[in-house]
């Protein structure tokens, strides 16, 4: 491994003079900074990150707040994640991961350390507990999510709202006018989630407008609370013929629940979904679906975390417009 005293020698400087040449401490000539820079580069010096921080005080770390408790999907989560932990190598930063339990103290713990330049905060509330701390640190930070008051914060996300809007749209206009909406698992809308909260927001108003009738089901991710609600839809909504489901651990087996209460797909009843493309276009019947835009947001979340670290004024809010691609679960309402 190439050391500094390796490319000293390669330039002919002392080491001091080069690690000045790294740091900008003291200034060096034009000439000499020449010398050493072409020497790091036919030698493939990589200063050592603590070294780098101490010369910089950055720690090319970024915090990440991961939501990894009851009611969230994992695996759509972990695609945020990878996304953020990619994005931020090409900025040449790693990725301290926070689990959701740290809460507040997490984030003071390392907020008040050198530990992490930025931070990033998934699972976001619309009365968020951490958003006055969020706002008084002295480092910048995103949310992924929009709380219910974003103010002196920067938030980015898929617009949820107009999402649940659109899922119903798309429902009217194939004639359904009995509709209900499938959510994520009670606990989620308990602590108020944002996204989950903004989803029925959308649907709803949505439903209203076109003067269907709707209801909204928080559902367990298990295949037995699956048919548990597929029962109670039928029940309660007789002539139900469409469905948006924002769970997308319990997609297959609400299929299968409503086929085998007599309901074939999409035939007798149309479903759509907010869930990832590969989920619904593997399904044994492809789902019309709006995507969750996992690597879009995280790395548009990096994007503007380095713009706040240069102090380029970035947007307060990001909203991702959804789309939706219609796909075999959806048909005409048959008359």
């Amino acid at each position: 491994m190439v050391k500094i005293t390796d490319v000293a020698r390669h330039a002919g400087v002392s080491p001091s003079t080069v690690s000045y040449t790294l740091s900008g401490k003291r200034p060096i000539s034009a000439e000499t900074r020449a010398r050493v820079e072409a020497s790091i580069r036919e030698l493939g010096y990589r200063p050592h990150a603590g070294a780098r921080a101490l010369a910089s005080n950055k720690s090319n770390v970024l915090a990440m707040v991961v939501p990894l408790r009851a009611g969230i999907n994992v695996p759509v989560v972990m695609q945020f994640a990878v996304s953020v932990m990619t994005t931020a190598r090409e900025y040449d930063h790693d990725v301290l991961v926070l689990t959701q339990e740290e809460g507040e103290k997490g984030l003071r713990r390392v907020a008040d350390t050198a530990l992490v330049d930025a931070l990033i905060v998934m699972d976001v509330q619309l009365h968020d507990p951490r958003l006055p701390l969020l706002r008084a640190l002295d480092r910048p930070s995103v949310l992924i999510g929009f709380p219910a008051d974003p103010a002196g914060l920067t938030c980015i996300d898929l617009d949820f709202k107009a999402a649940g809007e659109l899922c119903v749209e798309h429902l009217a206009g194939l004639g359904h006018r009995v509709i209900g909406l499938i959510g994520s698992p009670p606990e989620v809308y308990v602590r108020q989630t944002a996204f989950a909260q903004r989803v029925v927001q959308g649907f709803t108003a949505a439903a209203a407008r076109h003067g269907m009738s709707s209801t909204v089901h928080p559902c367990e991710a298990t295949p037995a609370a699956a048919r548990t609600v597929a029962e109670r839809l039928l029940r309660e909504q007789p002539a139900l013929t469409g469905v948006v489901i924002h769970n997308e651990a319990i997609l297959e087996p609400l299929i299968d629940a409503f086929e085998h209460l007599g309901l074939r797909v999409p035939t007798d009843l149309s479903l759509t979904a907010l869930c990832p493309d590969d989920q619904a276009e593997t399904l044994p019947v492809p789902v019309t679906s709006i995507a969750i835009p996992s690597r879009e947001v995280g790395e548009q979340a990096v994007q503007l975390l380095m713009s706040k670290l240069d102090n380029t004024p970035v947007p307060s809010a990001t909203l991702l417009r959804p789309s939706l691609t219609a796909r075999a679960s959806t048909a005409p309402r048959a008359v």
